[in-house]
């Protein structure tokens, strides 16, 4: 996703504080599901808020609609996240994506890039958490320890080229020809993806015993596959759930998840598989109508 805001925290003009901040997202959106699943893992409710602009117009862009949340911003009173942007840039004059992550005091964007945001809330309000949620202090168990920092980034990128982005590849393919290859390289990454989880030290997740950022960015496309890529987005050489069975036992395993390693189930709390199915009917061509199956959504533990 092109983002033009980029800025972290803390820094010299958005220091790290409590209540500053507001992550504006949409359930159906991976890019914003990525960023709440950190959220949630941190325990940053009571750090930086979460408000939803629960729909997309194919005019305006993401709005409030009020038919599944508010009616209007609450910080900006505004309808559509498209006059967030112009408050931050009176002449911005490109795409209004999500997540925004927003100040409160300077009423202005911070950043629309989700893995920025994740990196963001990840340790960028550590200071403001109890001991046991810093991940100067987890060891092993940090979401980026630093001996698979070069690893995890590494993964992340050709997850990223193919698979995250690989998926609107596919489904925005421009011709016959751009399909074939874009689908082509889709599987065969999850068919690495496969391998990769089949060595010892990546078990039970992607690099080993805990839950890394890694987990968190592949989880949000692969939890979308079977329900709306598969069909939708013509992505229906094979199944998770039938054709992957050592990536769909490590997606089973991250969304049924009710323990302290994913804070009491995160993944599936954030994951709102109706919103999700709705939302996508309408790409691609779709008429809204809002396909049935697979049945279950996601298969029982």
């Amino acid at each position: 996703m092109l983002s033009r805001f980029r800025n972290f925290i803390p820094s010299e003009h958005f220091p790290a504080e409590k209540g500053r901040y507001v992550l504006y997202y949409n359930a159906c959106c991976p890019w914003a599901h990525r960023c709440t699943i950190v959220h949630g893992l941190k325990g940053l409710e009571d750090v930086v808020e979460l408000i939803e602009a629960d729909a997309k117009d194919p005019t305006h862009g993401w709005w409030f609609s009020g038919r599944r949340g508010l009616d209007r911003d609450p910080i900006c009173n505004v309808r559509y996240l498209k006059e967030l942007y112009r408050k931050a840039d009176p002449h911005y004059d490109g795409r209004i994506i999500i997540p925004v992550l927003w100040d409160k005091r300077n009423a202005t964007i911070v950043s629309n890039a989700s893995s920025d945001i994740m990196r963001i809330f990840i340790d960028g309000f550590d200071h403001l958490l109890p001991p046991e949620k810093q991940e100067a202090n987890k060891g092993r168990s940090a979401l980026i320890p630093e001996n698979l920092r070069v690893e995890i980034d590494a993964l992340n990128t050709w997850v990223y080229d193919t698979v995250n982005n690989g998926v609107y590849k596919v489904g925005f393919a421009g011709s016959q020809a751009a399909y074939n290859q874009n689908v082509v390289k889709l599987f065969q990454s999850l068919d690495r993806l496969e391998n990769h989880l089949s060595i010892p030290h990546h078990q039970p997740y992607l690099f080993g015993q805990y839950i890394t950022e890694a987990d968190i960015r592949l989880f949000t496309t692969v939890i979308r596959f079977d329900i709306v890529y598969y069909n939708i987005f013509k992505c229906n050489i094979r199944m998770i759930r039938t054709d992957y069975p050592r990536l769909h036992t490590w997606l089973k395993r991250l969304y049924w998840s009710e323990g302290p390693e994913t804070a009491g189930g995160v993944f599936k709390k954030t994951t709102e598989f109706d919103v999700i199915k709705a939302s996508y009917s309408t790409v691609c061509g779709g008429n809204g109508l809002v396909p049935a199956g697979p049945l279950p959504h996601i298969m029982p533990p």
